[in-house]
């Protein structure tokens, strides 16, 4: 076998039977890798190699060789870990692991279409287990996966544009009116008096759940009624605000500084949390709605947010 080189074009050399080959690199997720082009003489391989090479160096090779959608997604999720919230990290994982792996996971990620991503929907649609919010969940954290796939041109499209996305729920928010709000604090004092705060501050501030069981002492401004918003708590893991407008300063309303004054006699020697356990650590989220936010709506009643 003669092996040539010409400046510029690459690797070319002429195989035993007569044909020309190109040979180029090109980088994928899974390292380095030798591409070919071939032609019946030199000349045409060199026209060959060079389109081959310029296309590269436009990000217009695709290489996902033989990962599959779950092996990519695997991948995906641990890309992401520390670049968005834990909670959203978790319901990424949550959804790759229970909804798309069982259905698409074995398929090639190259060889993805939007029929198999589409049925993937209308099955999970039919079969009455998830609520419209959840078939919208699913949709996009696959369309996301797969962008990210598009931009590390392991694919040259993102099969989840060409589909209809399900539709979740959009029926309107409907805040509660002051008897309902008056009735919901009534029973939390009653019921809850050492999370009373937190459902006025719920009520009156505009916070977020993970903010409110986030908010430490020295948050608090009570003589200037005000607090600030610097962090947020899901599942004792602290983070930072989800936004960055989320660090913010919030005004508080009269019944919010009395509750406070009020919630003062349960601090907790020590311990840097507004609302925390007995032991002195923040509020589980999942431990709050089930045994505290649940039981308060039913002790009152008519309220529904």
């Amino acid at each position: 076998m003669t092996k040539r080189r010409g400046r510029g074009e690459g690797t070319i050399y002429q195989r035993k039977d007569g044909r020309w080959v190109g040979m180029y690199t090109v980088h994928t997720l899974d390292g380095a890798k030798r591409r070919c082009v071939y032609a019946k003489t030199r000349a045409e391989t060199r026209v060959r190699l060079t389109e081959a090479v310029a296309n590269r160096d436009k990000g217009l090779v695709f290489d996902a060789g033989n990962l599959s959608v779950g092996g990519y997604l695997d991948r995906w999720l641990e890309a992401i870990r520390g670049t968005v919230g834990e909670r959203t990290w978790e319901r990424h994982e949550s959804i790759v692991r229970l909804h798309v792996k069982p259905a698409i996971g074995g398929t090639k990620l190259a060889a993805l279409n939007p029929l198999q991503v589409q049925s993937l929907y209308r099955a999970k649609s039919r079969s009455g287990v998830l609520a419209p919010g959840s078939l919208k969940r699913i949709h996009t954290t696959l369309h996301k996966a797969l962008k990210q796939a598009v931009r590390w041109q392991m694919i040259p499209r993102n099969p989840c544009d060409s589909v209809d996305a399900p539709k979740g729920y959009r029926g309107e928010i409907k805040p509660l009116d002051k008897a309902q709000v008056r009735t919901l604090l009534d029973a939390a004092k009653e019921a809850q008096p050492r999370l009373y705060a937190l459902y006025v501050l719920g009520v009156t501030a505009g916070m977020r759940q993970g903010e409110l069981i986030g908010l430490q002492w020295n948050d608090l401004d009570v003589e200037e009624s005000r607090l600030t918003v610097k962090r947020s708590v899901f599942k004792g893991k602290v983070n930072a605000p989800k936004t960055a407008r989320s660090s913010r300063t919030v005004r508080l309303a009269g019944l919010a500084v009395e509750a406070l004054r009020e919630h003062a006699a349960y601090r907790r020697a020590g311990a840097p949390w507004v609302f925390s356990t007995r032991n002195g650590t923040p509020l589980d989220c999942g431990n709050f709605h089930s045994h505290h936010w649940k039981p308060l709506l039913r002790r009152a009643g008519g309220c529904r947010t």
